[in-house]
């Protein structure tokens, strides 16, 4: 990631998934990295950081507080909010609302043209994709019953392939939403190996099968195979 010159004045937000990670320090050092190399060059001050832990294995908090306090001090000290990480926020509606709404500059260190209008769109692209996925996953058991196979049985078998067809027809749907975005990347950039490739999926924000937004070239092998089996 290139380095921007930076002046005024930041305040920081990272989240981490579990109270282990906040514990240890796992990913959290991953974000603070990412906003420092951002934020790298230039008169600049860090006036202060704000770390969210949301637990897997409790319900998601209807409200966060810590990104509240976070946005309140960006707001008084007139400072940028910094956001560390852009993964996983294109899913969670509520959070895009929150920073929409706070009438605070801020940007994503990971990927800085995030702006506004950007995160608003990927907040309806994420609706609108759970509202799709849905709809498949109940259009593809509702096939299966039809052919006589009683979802629910006892039998894990039939479990299984019902989960199965599901899972393969989502993978399917993926790569022919995504298999011309790879096409344009290499008529476009010239990209010839699998990590530029996937450099260039990072940067144009696309996300990966699992709602992410760093692209590894073990992905783009994997999305490839995929695509030429269709």
């Amino acid at each position: 990631m290139e380095s921007t010159p930076h002046t005024g004045k930041f305040v920081a937000y990272y989240r981490v998934s579990t109270d282990k990670q906040g514990e240890n320090g796992l990913g959290m050092d991953v974000q603070r990295q990412r906003v420092k190399d951002f934020l790298n060059g230039g008169k600049w001050s860090l006036i202060g950081e704000f770390t969210e832990i949301e637990s897997g294995t409790r319900k998601r908090l209807k409200h966060r507080p810590i990104l509240a306090a976070a946005i309140e001090l960006a707001r008084k000290q007139k400072a940028v909010l910094v956001v560390a990480k852009l993964d996983r926020l294109a899913r969670d509606v509520q959070f895009i609302s929150t920073l929409l709404n706070s009438n605070v500059k801020f940007l994503c260190a990971d990927m800085p043209s995030a702006d506004r209008t950007m995160l608003h769109m990927l907040s309806v692209f994420a609706e609108h994709e759970a509202r799709i996925i849905s709809a498949r996953t109940k259009a593809a058991l509702s096939e299966l019953k039809k052919k006589g196979k009683k979802l629910g049985s006892p039998s894990p078998q039939i479990g299984s392939d019902a989960a199965m067809i599901v899972i393969k027809k989502q993978a399917d749907d993926y790569a022919n939403r995504v298999g011309p975005i790879v096409q344009d990347i290499i008529k476009k950039t010239g990209a010839k190996t699998l990590r530029e490739i996937a450099e260039s999926l990072t940067a144009r924000g696309v996300q990966t099968p699992r709602g992410r937004t760093d692209w590894y070239a073990s992905q783009v092998a994997n999305l490839l195979n995929r695509i030429k089996k269709l």
